[in-house]
């Protein structure tokens, strides 16, 4: 994670909030999977980004979180989350990216401690029914062979980025967390055929900017749910030359417990937390078809062996 998050008590929090009330802030609500989010911000280009990222929850609503963004020269980069009350303060993040991630870190932590909703940090996709997921460590080529797995027909997007799963009945059921996507400027290098979409994107100083899906796909090729089948798991490995197999439960749990489940945007990892997110993914392994796939071939031709499992019986 590039920033850190300290844990403070509800003193602290009183003093913060203090701060605040002496500044003039743009605020809007964002429902996350039915969990209310409020943005507190001076920036009002992260106001119109957070917008067109998420869902909107009306203002009638209560939140159940909130999130502070701060300027202080005196201090570095850093967060402070108050967990008793899902306040967080995020001082000098000059980064929406950052913003994003912290949103959809505290709903996972409301959703995973009282509704035993957990979080994935992935793309998912349904094609045809099946509802697939891409789970990788970062650099490794996730976005880019989920992008390129949306253009199959019948294809539709759940997330490029994060979702929820919940338990019951059959297959693991997801739900995804954004309307639109924050694509990377440089998607349609790989993908042509998202050239218009990249084109009609206010773009920020990382190079990443809200892109509509919808623009390239049409209305309908975003939807919100699905029950998942396969699990792909990538990994970048010159050493290893196996480009696909077949993972049991316990190799691919060892996986990725060792790159930290995958989601470097965890603020909480406490024991209880680390338990719950162990056992919850032994068993989303354990009802799903598991695959790794190392990504050192380029982009097209990996993309060929993701849509090979994906599209066998």
């Amino acid at each position: 994670m590039a920033y850190e998050v300290n844990l403070i008590d509800c003193d602290r929090t009183a003093e913060l909030l203090d701060r605040t009330r002496r500044l003039n802030l743009y605020r809007m609500k964002a429902d996350i999977n039915g969990i209310c989010i409020e943005l507190y911000t001076e920036n009002k280009d992260y106001i119109d980004m957070w917008a067109d990222n998420f869902y909107h929850m009306t203002d009638h609503i209560r939140s159940h979180a909130k999130i502070y963004c701060l300027n202080d020269s005196s201090v570095d980069l850093h967060a402070e989350y108050d967990i008793s009350t899902f306040t967080m303060f995020l001082f000098n993040f000059d980064y929406y990216g950052w913003i994003k991630s912290v949103a959809l870190g505290i709903a996972g932590n409301i959703l995973e401690r009282a509704h035993s909703i957990y979080s994935v940090h992935g793309a998912a996709i349904d094609v045809d029914g099946i509802g697939v997921t891409l789970i990788a460590p970062s650099k490794t080529g996730k976005t880019t062979q989920s992008w390129g797995l949306l253009s199959l027909d019948n294809a539709h997007l759940i997330s490029d980025d994060w979702y929820f799963v919940q338990f019951g009945v059959g297959r693991p059921r997801i739900t995804g967390s954004e309307k639109n996507c924050y694509i990377d400027a440089d998607i349609a290098d790989v993908w042509e055929e998202y050239r218009p979409l990249v084109t009609g994107v206010k773009f920020d100083n990382k190079g990443r900017g809200i892109g509509n899906v919808r623009w390239v796909r049409g209305e309908g090729s975003v939807i919100t749910k699905t029950a998942m089948h396969k699990i792909i798991l990538l990994k970048r490995d010159p050493e290893d030359p196996c480009d696909v197999r077949q993972m049991d439960e316990g190799d691919a749990l060892e996986y990725l417990e060792s790159h930290d489940f995958c989601n470097p945007h965890q603020l909480i990892h406490d024991d209880r937390s680390i338990a719950l997110r162990r056992e919850f993914f032994r068993r989303y392994l354990a009802q799903c078809s598991v695959y790794m796939v190392n990504t050192t071939s380029p982009a097209k031709e990996t993309q060929e062996k993701i849509r090979a499992i994906v599209l066998s019986p």
